[in-house]
């Protein structure tokens, strides 16, 4: 290498971290756009306004949740693929969908490469809950009244055909040797509804979206998904995995902007998140609703993302799991 390229290639490196430190500290320079694949009221939902009106008031820029619903959660997800990479829209959403879509689906985006992960905002269990029409409040009872239905048994699929809740239905289904009709539905907040109207019988359901409704008497608990009894839940409530061994699902929520964005706007979104997951009214309500902030460099959520699909693909092989 010549001085002179030598000298070139020093300056390149300067004007790219100045472009970098002028990138973080003009961040956010207008109003940020959140959004949410699923419809209003789920756990990605609940979250995403949580975390916007908390970065809100730290940055005195709006920010905005668009519910964006369909397929799966793919149509918001590929909306911000194509966005800007400017860091001024993300996407909420449960990464779990995210990294089982290549299996199921011909996508227009590619969860690995299309993405800059930002932040794991956390983790919760599924609840197992019926209708208050099912006469059932053990695993053992639904798998017993659900073979006595020979197939009318209705499980509604909480966030569409292909997301983490229906491979938790099909799984619980194979493994149990019963069969029940899947509902889609395109949020959790719609089955919900449902459900507690007897319209569906059973489901799947994030745990901060649907424990409210438990408490309410609404519908009825009948296990977590989580590999041990959840404190929140009390010491009486059982995993599935008690009656099922090895049965574990849940939801992952996780904020991703548009491959390419800067890194340190990444950096400033994750330090940001990082944060307002750590204030005590923010971690008291995460906790009241059973879900687990979930410390993640974007580095080790993108290296997550990386693992994940790969092993969700041998999951939907193994159970001939296929989009109907």
């Amino acid at each position: 290498m010549t001085l002179l390229t030598r000298r070139a290639a020093v300056a390149a490196c300067a004007l790219a971290a100045a472009f970098g430190v002028q990138a973080q500290a003009a961040f956010p320079s207008k109003p940020i756009r959140i959004v949410v694949p699923f419809p209003a009221g789920g756990t990605s939902d609940m979250l995403a306004r949580l975390i916007g009106q908390k970065m809100s008031e730290s940055w005195g820029q709006p920010v905005v949740v668009d519910n964006k619903p369909g397929q799966s959660g793919n149509m918001g997800a590929d909306l911000v693929a194509k966005a800007p990479a400017d860091g001024h829209t993300l996407v909420l959403m449960d990464v779990g969908n995210l990294v089982i879509s290549p299996a199921l689906y011909k996508l227009p985006f590619n969860p690995v490469s299309d993405f800059a992960p930002v932040a794991m905002v956390g983790y919760s269990p599924h609840l197992l809950v019926v209708s208050n029409n099912v006469p059932a409040t053990t695993t053992a009872e639904l798998i017993a009244w659900a073979k006595a239905q020979k197939g009318k048994a209705n499980y509604a699929v909480a966030a569409g055909m292909g997301s983490a809740t229906h491979l938790a239905g099909v799984v619980f289904a194979q493994r149990a040797g019963i069969q029940w009709g899947n509902v889609p539905y395109k949020g959790g907040a719609q089955a919900m509804t449902d459900l507690i109207g007897g319209q569906v019988d059973v489901t799947f359901n994030g745990m901060v979206a649907t424990l409210p409704h438990v408490k309410a008497g609404k519908i009825k608990l009948i296990a977590v998904s989580s590999a041990k009894r959840n404190p929140v839940l009390g010491a009486n409530v059982p995993t599935v995995g008690e009656t099922l061994p090895g049965f574990l699902t849940g939801s992952w929520q996780g904020l991703l902007a548009p491959a390419g964005t800067p890194r340190p706007v990444v950096d400033k979104l994750h330090a940001e998140v990082t944060r307002i997951l750590a204030l005590p009214d923010v971690a008291e309500r995460l906790a009241s609703a059973g879900a687990e902030p979930v410390a993640m460099t974007p580095a080790v959520f993108g290296d997550w993302i990386k693992a994940e699909v790969p092993a969700m693909a041998k999951i939907v092989k193994d159970e001939k799991i296929t989009v109907e």
